[in-house]
């Protein structure tokens, strides 16, 4: 069984940024991020975690 929200798993190791700081960029614990990804996220959720991705990644001088 593939585990649910891939694509915001994959963008995050892809651009070097750790669960924990999207989780801390959204203003949440980083267990409670840990927990909604565990199922599938409806895709406004899903676009808003893509920009904190690419503005942590964007500070971080463009990820790898």
């Amino acid at each position: 069984m593939e585990k649910a929200n891939t694509d915001i798993r994959t963008k995050a190791a892809d651009t070097s940024v750790y669960l924990w700081q999207i989780a801390n960029a959204l203003g949440i614990r980083d267990n409670e991020f840990s927990r909604r990804l565990r199922f599938e996220l409806p895709d406004n959720e899903k676009a808003r975690i893509f920009e904190v991705i690419d503005d942590i990644a964007a500070g971080m001088g463009g990820g790898k």
